[in-house]
This record gives C-alpha cells, sequence and structure tokens, in this order.
C-alpha cells in the first residue's frame, strides 16, 4: 500500500500598510502576521473586510475585483485584504549599512615630511540612524539624548585635538560596546565595554556616566552600533543632517527608514561646514549629497582659506563660550582654527 503523501507545512507570511497615511509602515500595527486560508493561500489581517454574496451564492470582494475573496482552513465566509502577503524568510528587503571610515588620519609623506596626498580639512563621515520602526523594536535611535562630548573647553590646541580624539573614541567604543552585545554579554557589560574604549582619553570632555547610560538605552532599544554613534554625535551637536530615506521594506512598502546625517569631530567643525559650504562653488552641484549617500568630505587648503569668516554665523558656537569676552572669543577662535591646521597640515 502506497505511502499517504504528507501534507508540508506552510511558511509564514508577513504584510505592511500604510494606515495612518505618513508615507511608511514603521509604525506600531502597521505590519502583521498574515492568517493561512484554504488552498494553501494566505489573507492579510490588515484592512481585511467580509466578502458579500450575490444572487447565486458567489462571493466578491467589496473593495474591488482585483483582490480575491479567500476561504478560511476552518470554512465560513470568505473575506479579502487589499495588502499582499510574503514569505517572512528574506520578506524585508534591507539595504547594507555603510561603514565610512572618513578620510584617512595619516597620509604618506615626502622625505621632507610634507603630506603628499589629499589633505581635508574639518571632514565628516557618513553616519546613520534609525528612527521608530519595526527594525528599532520601534525605538527612536535618533532621538536627542543630550550633550556626552564638550566641544569648547581648555586651551586651543590641546582642547581642540582632545575634542577629535574624543569623537574618534566613540567609534571604537560603539564598536567594542556593540561587538561585546552579540558575542553574548549582558547589556550592561556590553555598555561597561564600550565606555572603557573612551574613558582615559579626557574625562572633561566626556560624561563617562552618561555615556554608559546612554549605550545601555541604546541597546536595550534595539539600536546597532551606527546607531549609538550616531546618537551621541548627534547629541553633541557634531552632526549634519542630510535627509531620511527608505532602508528597509516589505512589497515595496517600506517599514524602516534611515536619517542619513555628516558628522564630524567637534561642533566647530560641523558649523564651519555649514557655514562655509554655500561660499565655495565646488559644492554647488552636490551640496550635503543624498540621504542614503551624504556627502562629508573636508575642505582642501585652497578652499579652506578661500573662505570669509566674516560672514559665518558662529552664534551657536559663541553661545558655549559665554564665559569669555567677545574678543577672547573672536582670539579663541583663530587660536583654534590656526591649532586644526597646525594638525593637518606640518
Amino acid at each position: 500500500m502506497p505511502a499517504r503523501a504528507q501534507s508540508q507545512p506552510q511558511t509564514e507570511q508577513l504584510c505592511a500598510a500604510d494606515l495612518n497615511g505618513n508615507g511608511d509602515a514603521a509604525d506600531p500595527g502597521e505590519i502583521a502576521t498574515c492568517t493561512a486560508m484554504a488552498g494553501s493561500t494566505f489573507l492579510c489581517p490588515l484592512g481585511q473586510v467580509t466578502c458579500a454574496a450575490d444572487a447565486q451564492g458567489a462571493y466578491s470582494c467589496p473593495l474591488g475585483s482585483q483582490y480575491q475573496c479567500l476561504t478560511p482552513d476552518s470554512g465560513g465566509t470568505p473575506a479579502c485584504s487589499p495588502n499582499a502577503c510574503t514569505p517572512s524568510a528574506g520578506a524585508i528587503t534591507t539595504s547594507p549599512v555603510v561603514d565610512d571610515l572618513g578620510a584617512a588620519n595619516d597620509g604618506t609623506i615626502d622625505d621632507a615630511g610634507n603630506c603628499s596626498g589629499a589633505i581635508e580639512i574639518f571632514s565628516g563621515r557618513a553616519l546613520r540612524c534609525r528612527p521608530a520602526g519595526l527594525l528599532t523594536t520601534f525605538s527612536n535611535c535618533c532621538r536627542n539624548r543630550g550633550s556626552v562630548i564638550k566641544d569648547g573647553t581648555g586651551s586651543a590646541l590641546t582642547s581642540l585635538s582632545t575634542k577629535i580624539a574624543v569623537a574618534k573614541g566613540v567609534f571604537s567604543g560603539m564598536r567594542a560596546a556593540y561587538a561585546a552585545f552579540q558575542a553574548g554579554a549582558s547589556a550592561s557589560q556590553a555598555a561597561s565595554a564600550g565606555a572603557g574604549a573612551i574613558i582615559g582619553i579626557d574625562p572633561t570632555s566626556l560624561a563617562i556616566s552618561l555615556a554608559i547610560n546612554l549605550v545601555l538605552e541604546f541597546l536595550l532599544s534595539g539600536c546597532d552600533q551606527q546607531d549609538m554613534e550616531a546618537g551621541i554625535l548627534r547629541g553633541s551637536g557634531m552632526c549634519h543632517e542630510v535627509g531620511a530615506w527608505c532602508s528597509s521594506s516589505i512589497l515595496g512598502v517600506c517599514i524602516q527608514k534611515s536619517v542619513g546625517n555628516c558628522c564630524f569631530n567637534t561642533r566647530l567643525g560641523r558649523i564651519i561646514q555649514e557655514q562655509g559650504r554655500p561660499q565655495l562653488k565646488s559644492f554647488n552641484s552636490i551640496g550635503w549629497g543624498s540621504p542614503k549617500t551624504p556627502y562629508c568630505r573636508g575642505f582642501t587648503p585652497e578652499e579652506f582659506q578661500a573662505l570669509d569668516f566674516s560672514r559665518m554665523d558662529l552664534s551657536e558656537y559663541y553661545s558655549d563660550l559665554t564665559a569669555k569676552t567677545q574678543s577672547n572669543i573672536q582670539i579663541d577662535m583663530k587660536e583654534r582654527i590656526d591649532a586644526y591646521m597646525q594638525t593637518v597640515i606640518p
């Protein structure tokens, strides 16, 4: 007697719909598991309605003839939905995260010790963070959680170079924290590992306890390494937001957005980039790039020398230095810029 064929288990399917009309399905309740129906079919519960029967008992979908009426496995009245289902395996299409390291810190030099490569002044890195959506468990990884890195204390050269080192330390710290978390460490252990990569650089420039608490919050919220790094630098006023784009979708329906940023090593660097780019023709055509691929390069020495600082509104930076007189602020600003030039141009 031949063996009876066994029914194949049905693969779970998902669907998504923009229920609140904001252009995506990244809010709670806008993604659902489809219901298994008769005939190995699936029905999306989002927008589901009961089919209507005519005089002959034939069912049709009130939403339109393009939508199929499906009968439940257990029998009963057919239903239809305007939203399509897709197998959960591979259902979500996600753009890869670009790990932008920015301009190299040290390039080749000639026999005289001069840099032989391209020099970038106040260069930045493209970083993305994700607002509330399905892949962040509906937590806002872009939310401003306060300033962690201080930009505007200490002497000119020491302070500026220290802030650059601290900002770079954030990258290594977030990488260490996320790697530990992925390897099975608890959130608190991973947070301590991340902060440990930053502690010791300059306690006066970094709120260490705040950094640990923020890393812990990020990890528990479903945020990844780049979310954490961008979040800390954004909160410290070091990032220029380029815009949002859809980074994950189901059947073309966006379920997770990302925000592209150009993040710099200091708040001063971000301010000068924002105020200086409009003065230069070389940035006119591309600007800040696109949200998905921000254009974060620094100024060439020639571009930097062409900037007119008298046309810049630096009031945001001045507000951090209210304890100083206006004349001292101007002197301090010049010293900081000169110090930065000395660090990048031998």
